[in-house]
């Protein structure tokens, strides 16, 4: 049960992350074809306000959820390194030595 708790709390951490970026291409997307709108431009495309958005959130998101990247960022990192402790033990069995435990 401890090892589905890492992991299941890593995979929330990453969608709450994946989540909010999206999220916020949604509303810079909003943002710009309301301001479109202010100034009268009634037919702009909304595939160029979304890559607008795309580009503008990039660097937004990094600076606004930093915390949830970290979170994201240190759930991956023990996960990888409980992989490498889990493969270097069992290289040591196959080898037939004594891992330290």
């Amino acid at each position: 049960m401890t090892e589905r708790r890492p992991r299941s709390r890593l995979l929330l951490d990453v969608l709450g992350y994946v989540a909010a970026r999206l999220l916020l291409v949604a509303v810079v997307t909003a943002v710009i074809l309301g301001v479109g709108h202010v100034f009268g431009i009634r037919e702009f495309p909304v595939v160029v306000a979304l890559l607008f958005a795309i580009v503008i959130a990039l660097p937004l998101g990094i600076w606004l959820f930093a915390p949830l990247r970290r979170r994201a960022t240190e759930g991956i990192a023990l996960l990888d390194e409980r992989r490498r402790r889990d493969r270097e033990q069992l290289q040591a069995k196959l080898r037939g030595d004594n891992p330290a435990e």
